[in-house]
């Protein structure tokens, strides 16, 4: 597997599934436990990481584009709700 630092979401969130499942099954040794824990610690950090990396662009993006306020998509912009947004017909 290519580092983590280059793997996509997906490639570090399937590694993680993979050493929970071993973690539950049971009957490792003491240092392979340890080292499966080292490791899965490691990937949820980086997962969560990527995860707010990815919210704050979305976040950035409807900011840019003035569509939506709060946290929940389908708010109209304030504008759009008075009704004082122009259209594309409305100024053509």
């Amino acid at each position: 597997m290519a580092s983590e630092g280059d793997a996509s979401f997906e490639a570090l969130y399937r590694r993680l599934e993979e050493v929970v499942q071993r973690l539950e099954q049971g009957g490792l040794g003491l240092e392979e436990s340890i080292a499966l824990y080292e490791e899965g610690m490691r990937l949820a950090v980086r997962c969560r990481q990527m995860l707010e990396q990815a919210q704050l662009r979305i976040t950035r993006l409807r900011d840019e584009l003035g569509l939506y306020t709060g946290e929940g998509m389908g708010e109209p912009h304030p504008a759009y709700e008075a009704g004082e947004a122009e259209t594309d017909l409305e100024m053509g």
